[in-house]
């Protein structure tokens, strides 16, 4: 029985989605040692390393239908990696004796390394598919609410009127850069890995080893590396936490989603499905579930990343432990992920907007959330720190004898003085007071 919410059959794809599983299945995963396996045959039988027959029937042979299942699983807890395991079972299935040209010149941590990145691209290419949705959603928001008065608040309480498409914005500007910084981490990620014992290719030869560096490479697509990176573990440690920014910036907008779906608030709700987020208990409930799973997975992340960075400490040219911590970072970060983004895929393509709420909302001050604006209306009449002394004291009084902003300010004479009526309503009304947010909500669309 599964022991993890990552593969059980209870939360299903609450903490990953069937395809992210898919590409670190057991199935997906021997497949690619043998993909890599394949490929590497194919290479040196092209250069004339090993006869050209073996080259076509360890290819034919690269099939999962000869796995032996229960066997491997054996093998591996002796041996204590699945190469080995695998290439005997291999060599065993290759017609004509030609499976003693198996793994030719390579190590376990080649073939394992380099299906890791295989599988790394195939991740990202299912994760960057969503991304790009999550940025399409979130520009539809923010050219829809672009002028959408709401309340901005800092330290959870009103501060100065902002616009819903402005606060959006600023979600988006950070799904943008991931997405930049994820073209970057595919140059320096999708390298092979085949150096050999101790990273030399001593068992090639200099020419041999060099030349089916770069016939490997093409055969997967990949990038050639100058140097070995069998303890140099940078580059997946960059994934991961590419990953964990990624989610950071899910779980910050689903904390933001949150807190605007409290019963006070309810600015916004996530996309009706009937059932989600009910209470076993009270029928009323309506509760944030795909942000709820967006915040955990930010603190999933973070963690397996922690692990990564562990991982990257290790001992001169081949890893005594560190290297296995990957083997559960590296997969359970990818699938947490694809949980996090498809959530956040969800949710910001139904996300529900309520501008009534968001007025009603920012009215709930009678007007105090935009005292900075008559501030800074009155200083140029009377001066900055008397026009702010006196606005504080007005909003003292419309706190206390609980009456309108505007009605405090002309009972102030300092303030009729100079103002009309009609003038402080135009200045206290939150439209009126988004300064530049639309202006660089529509800059960050049209720059993009």
């Amino acid at each position: 029985m599964p022991a993890l919410v990552t593969n059980s059959k209870i939360w299903g794809e609450m903490f990953g989605t069937k395809e992210m599983h898919y590409v670190f299945s057991d199935e997906r995963t021997i497949q690619l040692y043998l993909d890599v396996e394949a490929a590497l045959a194919r290479s040196q039988s092209k250069l004339g390393i090993i006869p050209k027959e073996a080259g076509e029937k360890i290819t034919e042979a690269s099939k999962l239908n000869f796995i032996d299942w229960k066997k491997l699983e054996k093998r591996t807890s002796i041996v204590g990696y699945p190469i080995l395991p695998v290439v005997e079972q291999l060599s065993s299935s290759v017609k004509d004796g030609y499976g003693q040209f198996c793994h030719w010149g390579a190590t376990t941590q080649d073939i394992m390394d380099t299906a890791d990145v295989l599988q790394i691209r195939n991740g990202l290419q299912l994760l960057e598919s969503d991304l790009r949705a999550i940025a399409d959603a979130l520009v539809k928001i923010v050219n829809e609410h672009i002028t959408t008065p709401m309340a901005g608040r800092t330290h959870l309480q009103h501060a100065l009127p902002v616009s819903f498409g402005y606060k959006a914005s600023t979600w988006l500007s950070g799904i943008d850069r991931h997405i930049k910084r994820l073209e970057e981490i595919k140059s320096r990620s999708f390298n092979l890995s085949f150096f050999g014992a101790a990273g030399t290719l001593a068992s090639l030869g200099e020419e041999n080893g060099l030349k089916t560096q770069v016939a490997l490479a093409k055969e997967l697509d990949l990038n050639v590396p100058e140097v070995s990176w069998h303890s140099i573990r940078d580059n997946f440690c960059e994934v991961t936490g590419w990953l964990a920014i990624v989610g950071a910036s899910l779980g910050k907008i689903a904390y933001d989603i949150m807190l605007m779906m409290q019963t006070e608030i309810q600015e916004v709700a996530e996309p009706f499905l009937h059932g989600r987020g009910s209470s076993s208990t009270m029928p009323q409930k309506r509760n944030p579930i795909s942000s709820e799973i967006m915040l955990a997975c930010s603190k999933l992340l973070r963690e397996h990343h922690s692990s990564m960075l562990d991982a990257m400490v290790l001992d001169h040219e081949r890893a005594t432990g560190q290297w296995h911590v990957e083997w559960n970072a590296l997969p359970s970060s990818f699938i947490i992920a694809s949980s996090s983004l498809r959530s956040a895929k969800l949710l910001l393509e139904g996300l529900e907007i309520s501008p009534e709420n968001m007025k009603k909302n920012i009215d709930k001050t009678n007007g105090l959330i935009v005292a900075e604006a008559v501030m800074m209306a009155l200083a140029p009449h009377i001066g900055r720190q008397f026009a702010h002394d006196i606005v504080y004291d007005c909003c003292r009084k419309t706190i206390k004898n609980k009456i309108s902003f505007v009605d405090a300010l002309l009972l102030e004479k300092q303030i009729s003085d100079v103002f009309s009526k009609a003038d402080l309503l135009k200045i206290v009304d939150p439209s009126n007071y988004l300064g530049a947010a639309p202006t660089m909500a529509y800059n960050l669309l049209k720059n993009r």
